[in-house]
Order: C-alpha cells, then structure tokens, then sequence
C-alpha cells in the first residue's frame, strides 16, 4: 500500500471550497492550528510579519482553527473577522478543524507524526503549534510557546526557501 503524501490530502477553505498542499509542493509551508482567545494568540502579528517577508521567495503560513481547547470564536465569519481586524492577517485562514481525537484532521494525522525537539510527537498539546513542512514534504515540528520567529524557526525556513 502506498503511503499517502501530505501535498494529497484535501482540506475545506473558509468559503467551502476544497484545496491540498499541492499548489505548495516547491515552497516552505508553516502549518498552525490557531485560536483567537488563546494568550498565544498574539503569535498572529508574527506569523503574519514572515507571510509578508517570505511570500514571495516560496513561502507560505497556513492557519487551521481549532477549537479542540476551547479557545476559538464560533463561526469562520468571526474567525475571518478576528484576523483581519485585530492582526491584519494576510495568510489563508481555513476551515476549523479537530486536531487531536477520534475524528483528527487527515492532515494533522500526518503531520502529528512528526516530533519537536524535545521527542514529543503525537497529540497537540496548546493552540499554536507549529509544523513546518519543506519541499518534498519533510515536516518540523515546534512546541506551541516557540514563538514564530524563534532563531531554529527562522533557520530552518531561511535554509529551505526554493526562491
């Protein structure tokens, strides 16, 4: 049986529309499941500030909200709405989805294999964990208190950039 990639497996975007990794295949993916009332949740104007000034050299933050630790607003319209408002988010913001537990996100089944620095691999622990994943689908993983712009962050996505 042939191991699915990560780039295959589909996602909903906030307007219901279905999409993959694929069209992010050659670039550097930041992958976080984000929530707006979490006290990380200023990692947003980081997350944001990267988006901005890795964009255009292949580089891409992806947010999956999540209300697994009950921390997130209750409709994409008021996620959507958060972002923009609070933190000028530019980067693609999904549909919710479930991270840990019998009904996980295919996506975060894949990526949740990859461990952090410490060994931990397996269930997200916080809101704003952060899964890198390079081109040809190598993924990293970082503890939700890793700020986004963390000197082993910034190194790894710096060394991987395709443009």
């Amino acid at each position: 049986m042939s191991r699915v990639s990560i780039y295959d497996i589909p996602f909903q975007r906030m307007d219901g529309t279905t999409t993959t990794l694929a069209d992010h295949r050659d670039d550097v993916v930041l992958v976080v499941n984000v929530a707006s009332r979490c006290g990380l949740s200023p990692q947003y104007a980081t997350l944001e500030e990267l988006q901005r000034k890795y964009a255009e050299r292949g580089f891409t933050v992806i947010g999956f909200p999540s209300n697994q630790f009950f921390q997130e607003l209750s409709s994409n319209e008021a996620v959507a709405e958060f972002c923009s408002a609070t933190y000028g988010v530019t980067f693609p913001v999904v549909d919710r989805v479930r991270v840990n537990g019998r009904h996980t996100h295919p996506l975060y089944t894949e990526l949740k294999k990859a461990a952090d620095s410490t060994g931990h691999s397996g269930r997200v622990r916080w809101n704003f964990e952060k899964f890198i994943v390079l081109p040809g689908g190598e993924v990293h993983r970082f503890a939700p208190a890793t700020v986004p712009d963390d000197p082993a962050v910034m190194d790894l996505i710096e060394a991987n950039l395709p443009h």
